[in-house]
């Protein structure tokens, strides 16, 4: 059993800050006329009812005079929003969003699925003060151009600002940063869905938040996260509604987070049922990743799950087959839940674009998108690959850039070996080894995890924060250089040196045998490095930013020790929330040690006769904890091979 829990650094701070107890309680320093509980509603909402009723009908008009008397009390903040009847007709439901817009602009409407596929209801819900009908709610830039580029931030290669969501922010203090700063803890729920759970109940959309790095669903996780114009003491009143989510540590800040500031990952992994010869036998094994690192590979969550791997729709797209990429998100795929299954069939059977829209499930993504775009531009399916967020169908491409990598991380570990390193070898020059930190040799940053629910892709709206455009500058490029003869000779230079390109525009490839790998591999794909065959310069390798990554890695910050126990149920290790609670309410009674912190390597004895290893670590950015332990274990880290484990 895997047991994993990581805490995202950011650039700015290199350690993970643990949430106190006092931070998860509601903030204690807040301005009189930072409280929410001012009634914007007046009682004189009759003719309002009357105009809407001619629109709406008897029975909506009724339901929105229920919300209304409710705004009219003196408390709302916890009143939930109401659903209109199912409305087919989008002109109509065009009509009533634009009726609230114009007459009651502190409510804010959406649109959600009916009770049938072939239905929607109209959502609507209280934001205090009025939402900024001019810009749609978003960003007070002064020139509300949403599409100009955004100062870029002093982090690797900038990025862009996002189309915050600003509904109910107008009586934003004007004193107050614009950002609310907290650390959000989360089990077994992947980031985008926890923020999407906590803007259901903040009545706001999931791009209003920002974080430097997503976090695994199978692990406890612990990372910073900023809001858009959010009150601490509302987000703070969430936590008694929140199951497996706590938010605390609040602060007010100037600047939102963004993906690409990530400096790394804290992980505490703990393997249980360990078996070995003797205790000695594991601390050698432990002391050995310590020491000798890792090959840094990317995981295999950076290539899908799925029966189709996401690199093979990568070189699919790069070869510009258009077509056969659009067959290989949709076609049917094995071990698939049956309602994503039934829909692909019944596509691939009936070439239906709506009947196949209506039957796809809301988490495949990158299938609804590609549908939408096919229901718009029949036959166009590069306009239709279009379509699909820019994140996701630029992880097709990353994806097939990482697979070439792993393959040349394995034919330099099997020619040269890891004790030293060989002429020809990529390494950094001296100009840059001062100044460039370890994970910053890379420039693909990872993709966001497959089937995230994107709201609303019928309107183009997204809640996928997107990446900081990856680039290779210019200086970046002239520094890194092979390792010559001489440099051998002198011992300048070690293993942990070594980089090995990803495939871009002006990489430059090592001066060995390693090289040979990537044409190699891109020949039998029918793709060459050096040219393409089609203009789309966003899926030609000759135009795509390339980057480098260290062969090996060796974790930071290693502590380890072992541990005995009996009761396979009970953890063996306090999370942050633990810490904060000091008590062990909410996930059973946690094994007690003398030292709480991994402040060295031991060996406890705490009774019983299984054994599991316990390892902390810190790891760079882009680099995966998996691939440590598969070092450790010396076993594959597929789900496929979990699974045999489990089997009599």
């Amino acid at each position: 059993m895997l047991h994993q829990r990581h805490s995202g650094l950011s650039r700015s701070v290199k350690a993970a800050a643990l949430i106190s107890d006092a931070e998860l309680e509601t903030p204690n320093f807040f301005r009189p006329e930072d409280t929410e509980s001012e009634n914007i509603v007046g009682s004189d909402y009759a003719p309002v009812l009357e105009a809407f009723k001619t629109l709406a009908g008897d029975a909506n008009a009724d339901i929105l005079k229920t919300l209304l008397e409710q705004l009219a009390g003196e408390e709302t903040v916890n009143i939930s929003p109401i659903t209109l009847l199912p409305d087919s007709d989008k002109m109509h439901r065009t009509g009533v969003h634009n009726f609230f817009k114009s007459r009651l602009p502190h409510l804010i409407t959406d649109t959600v699925d009916g009770p049938d596929n072939a239905s929607k209801c109209i959502r609507v819900r209280f934001c205090t003060g009025k939402k900024n009908r001019g810009t749609r709610g978003r960003t007070d830039i002064k020139d509300n151009n949403f599409h100009n580029k955004r100062q870029k931030q002093d982090v690797k290669g900038g990025a862009e600002l996002q189309p915050f969501d600003g509904r109910g922010a107008d009586n934003w203090p004007t004193h107050r940063p614009k950002f609310l700063q907290f650390h959000l803890y989360k089990e077994n729920k992947d980031t985008q869905d926890a923020l999407m759970v906590i803007a259901r109940m903040l009545g706001t959309q999931p791009k209003s938040f920002g974080f430097a790095g997503t976090k695994d669903k199978r692990a406890i996780t612990t990372q910073r996260v900023t809001a858009f114009k959010q009150s601490a003491l509302k987000l703070a009143a969430l936590n008694k509604r929140l199951y497996g989510i706590r938010v605390g540590n609040f602060c007010y800040v100037d600047n939102g987070l963004v993906l690409g500031e990530l400096s790394g990952n804290r992980f505490t992994v703990t393997l249980r049922g360990v078996v070995a010869d003797s205790e000695c036998v594991l601390s050698k094994a432990a002391e050995g990743l310590k020491k000798g690192g890792f090959v840094n590979y990317f995981g295999l969550q950076r290539f899908g799950t799925g029966s189709v791997p996401t690199h093979t729709i990568g070189a699919t797209l790069l070869r510009g087959e258009w077509k056969a990429a659009v067959d290989k998100i949709l076609l049917p795929r094995e071990a698939e839940q049956t309602d994503a299954m039934e829909a692909r069939e019944y596509y691939r059977n009936t070439g239906d674009v709506d009947g196949a829209l209506l039957r796809m499930p809301r988490y495949l993504v990158a299938e609804r998108s590609l549908l939408v775009g096919l229901k718009r531009s029949p036959g166009n399916f590069l306009q239709a690959i279009s379509n699909i967020p820019r994140t996701l169908r630029m992880m097709y491409v990353h994806s097939y850039q990482s697979y070439l990598w792993n393959h040349a991380a394995t034919r330099r570990v099997q020619r040269y070996g890891v004790q030293a390193v060989v002429e020809g070898d990529l390494v950094l020059s001296d100009v840059l080894e001062d100044r460039l930190s370890h994970d910053e040799m890379h420039d693909c940053d990872d993709p966001l995890p497959e089937n995230h629910v994107v709201s609303n892709v019928e309107d183009g709206s997204e809640i996928y924060q997107e990446a900081a455009e990856p680039e290779v500058d210019n200086d970046r490029k002239i520094n890194v250089k092979r390792v010559s003869a001489d440099d051998v000779k002198s011992g300048r230079y070690s293993i942990r040196d070594v980089l090995l390109p990803l495939p871009g525009s002006s990489t430059l490839y090592p001066g060995n045998e390693t090289s040979t790998i990537y044409q190699d591999l891109a020949a039998k794909d029918f793709l060459n490095l050096k040219s393409c065959t089609h203009n789309v310069k966003e899926f030609s390798i000759v135009h795509l930013p390339g980057g480098y990554r260290h062969l090996i890695v060796c974790p930071q910050d290693y502590e380890w020790k072992v541990l005995k126990y009996d009761d396979v149920s009970k953890p063996l290790y306090e999370t942050d929330l633990d810490k904060i609670n000091k008590t062990c309410g909410e996930h059973g009674s946690h094994v007690k040690t003398e030292n709480q912190e991994l402040d060295k390597s031991t060996i406890e004895f705490l009774g019983g006769s299984q054994t599991a290893l316990q390892l902390s670590f810190t790891l760079p950015s882009s680099c995966y904890a998996t691939m440590a332990i598969r070092q450790l274990l010396k076993a594959s880290t597929s789900a496929t091979f979990h699974k045999t484990l489990n089997e009599d």
